[in-house]
């Protein structure tokens, strides 16, 4: 493995072995990269509890004990998204426990990868979908009242999972496992040919992520914002902004908080050969960012809760049903069981005896 192959491995910069330990610095090194790493694998286990639960409640919600609306359709999208990708999630926790060493193959190494870059692109096209229809919604009443219908938002959400599989596609294609140092990584491999080959490859992946899958859709979501704010303030009788409009923008700006940082460190990634400062910038960053980005998808179920009164009382009611349900279930069962044991006492002591003449007198 060359020495360019080597700075355009993602998210991890720290293949070299540590040499003496007796060295302060490499001491330091190594420590600061262990605590990197517990930090890390902290974010990602929380994000697995809290995601695997959270957004199954939402699916189940929105999927089984809620009315089919529009709303609904986002938000069970935006849940089956985070849901997925959450699964994937001890996959990367693995991996950095065994200190970036991939012990699941070439396969899974893609399909981990790809899930990731779906998940992202998947999440902020709801949302951007989510602020358009908001907008909609609001301003244009009798066109949102005539073509926003469960079926269209059915098909909008088919377009939604196929753009975004179809712009991860490169995940697939290059990503890549390789023997280092008594390790296999996984990593993105984009010196097949030569290395301006493989700048262009890495520089065209990451404008591409970061332009279709942040700029443009907050460029979008900002713009509505601010039509829509606009519009409220010029309006002579003002626009009631309900709790949904409220639970999208604290899911728009969760989401600018969680990635943003991951796309500034992509964008500082491409100069990562020309400067060793940013090299040591990105090797403590790039982990902690990832992390980051990864926890959002954890962290929509919490502002449902939070926001949503109704999303609230929907749960509550849900939980309540379920929790009678099974009380109902268990009462009956133990009745039936005391049903069971009584038969088999009386069934063992059998009828009482008829009093002889001797025991009446």
């Amino acid at each position: 493995m060359n020495e360019y192959t080597e700075d355009y491995v993602n998210y991890t910069y720290d293949y070299q072995e540590y040499g003496d330990f007796e060295d302060p610095e490499v001491r330091s090194e190594y420590s600061q990269k262990m605590t990197l790493h517990i930090i890390s694998v902290v974010i990602y286990s929380i994000s697995f509890v809290l995601g695997v639960t959270g957004n199954g409640v939402v699916i189940w919600v929105t999927a089984f004990k809620s009315k089919r609306t529009v709303n609904s359709i986002w938000l069970l999208n935006l849940a089956i998204a985070d849901f997925v990708f959450v699964l994937f999630l001890p996959f990367s926790i693995d991996y950095v426990l065994r200190d970036f060493h991939w012990s699941f193959g070439l396969v899974m190494c893609k399909l981990n990868s790809f899930v990731s870059v779906v998940n992202m692109y998947a999440s902020v096209f709801f949302l951007m979908i989510l602020s358009l229809d908001r907008y909609v919604s609001l301003v244009h009443l009798s066109w949102s009242q005539r073509c926003r219908t469960v079926r269209c938002a059915w098909i909008t959400c088919g377009c939604v999972w196929g753009t975004s599989a179809l712009l991860s596609l490169p995940t697939l294609i290059f990503r890549d496992i390789m023997h280092i140092h008594d390790k296999v990584v996984c990593f993105n491999n984009f010196s097949f040919q030569d290395e301006h080959t493989a700048a262009m490859r890495h520089i065209t992946l990451v404008a591409i992520r970061t332009t279709v899958g942040f700029l443009l859709p907050f460029s979008a979501i900002c713009m509505t914002g601010i039509l829509l704010a606009i519009k409220v303030h010029q309006s002579d009788s003002p626009v009631r902004i309900s709790g949904f409009s409220k639970i999208v923008s604290a899911v728009i700006f969760a989401f600018f908080l969680c990635w943003a940082p991951f796309h500034t460190f992509s964008l500082m990634e491409l100069s990562i050969h020309s400067s060793l400062y940013l090299h040591t910038v990105l090797k403590t960053g790039f982990p902690l960012a990832t992390s980051l980005a990864f926890f959002n998808s954890c962290i929509n179920p919490i502002l449902y809760m939070l926001v949503g009164k109704k999303v609230r009382q929907l749960m509550k009611r849900s939980c309540l049903d379920i929790t009678k349900s099974s009380l109902r279930e268990l009462s009956q069962s133990i009745s039936g069981t005391e049903s069971v044991s009584i038969a088999d006492i009386n069934a063992d002591v059998g009828p009482p005896e008829e009093p002889t003449e001797s025991s009446a007198v």
